[in-house]
C-alpha cells in the first residue's frame, strides 16, 4: 500500500516588486502518520521553555531571549529522521527576464514551485501539500498549483497530489518549522547581521547539515536540500 506524506510549503521574498533581490521556496515534509508526534513533541519543546502553546515559531520571532528555544527546535529538525527539508533560493529575482520566455511573474512562480517539489514528490506514494495562507490571492494560487502538479504527473485523478490545501501557520507546527528553516536561507543569501541570536542559528543550521547556507546540495539530499537557482541566459 502507497505511503503518504505531507508536504508543507512556504515562500518568502516571493512577490516582483518588493524591492527585495532575493527569493525563497522552501518545504518540509514527513510521513503523515508522523504529523501528530511531531507536533506534540514541538508543543513539549515550548512548554519546557515555558512558552505559550500559541508562541510561533517564525523566523521573524528568533530573538536572544529565546535563543535556546530555537536551537532545540533545530537540533529536533535535524535528530528526527522523519523530518526534511528542502529549499530553491532565488539569489536575484531582479535579473529574470520574463519577457523572453514569453512569461509572467506568476507563471515563473509556478515553475519555481514545481522546482521545490519535484524532487521531493514520489509517484508510488500519496501526497499531502500545505500552503501558508498569506494574501487574498491564495485560492486561485492553490488551485494553479494544484493544476501545475496533477498535470506534471499524470495524475487527473489526484492519486499521486491528493490534496492541496490552504492552512494559517498558527494550526501547524511543521509549516511553523518550515518558515524558520526558509527563513534563514533568505536572511544568510540577503547577508544581513542585524541579528546576532539569528546568526547563531545560521551557524548552528551549517553545522549540523555539514555544509554552507547558501550552496547547493546533492539533488539526493534528504534532511537538508538546497538549489542555488540560477537564470539561464537571463531567466
Amino acid at each position: 500500500m502507497a505511503e503518504s506524506f505531507n508536504i508543507y510549503l512556504d515562500e518568502s521574498c516571493h512577490l516582483e516588486h518588493d524591492n527585495i533581490p532575493v527569493m525563497v521556496l522552501g518545504a518540509v515534509w514527513c510521513p503523515t502518520e508522523k504529523v501528530p508526534g511531531i507536533s506534540r513533541r514541538i508543543q513539549e519543546i515550548k512548554a519546557e521553555h515555558k512558552l505559550s502553546p500559541e508562541c510561533e515559531i517564525k523566523w521573524t520571532k528568533v530573538s536572544p531571549s529565546k535563543l535556546s528555544f530555537f536551537r532545540e527546535v533545530l537540533d529536533y529538525f535535524f535528530d528526527d529522521d522523519d523530518l526534511h527539508f528542502r529549499a530553491v533560493l532565488i539569489p536575484n529575482k531582479g535579473l529574470l527576464d520574463h519577457g523572453r520566455h514569453q512569461q509572467d511573474h506568476d507563471q515563473w512562480y509556478y515553475k519555481m514551485c514545481f522546482t521545490l517539489l519535484e524532487p521531493i514528490i514520489d509517484p508510488r506514494e500519496r501526497h499531502h501539500i500545505y500552503l501558508d495562507i498569506k494574501d487574498t490571492r491564495g485560492e486561485p494560487k492553490r488551485r494553479k498549483l494544484e493544476e501545475v502538479l496533477r498535470n506534471s504527473r499524470f495524475d487527473s485523478a489526484g492519486k499521486i497530489i491528493q490534496r492541496v490545501q490552504q492552512i494559517r501557520s498558527h494550526e501547524s507546527p511543521v509549516l511553523q518549522l518550515t518558515d524558520l528553516l526558509a527563513g534563514a536561507v533568505g536572511y544568510h543569501a540577503r547577508g544581513l547581521t542585524t541579528s546576532t541570536a539569528k546568526q547563531q542559528l545560521i551557524q548552528r543550521i551549517e553545522r549540523r547539515a555539514g555544509r554552507r547556507l547558501g550552496q547547493t546540495t546533492w539533488l539526493r539530499e534528504s534532511k537538508f536540500n538546497l538549489l542555488r537557482w540560477q537564470a539561464a541566459g537571463g531567466e
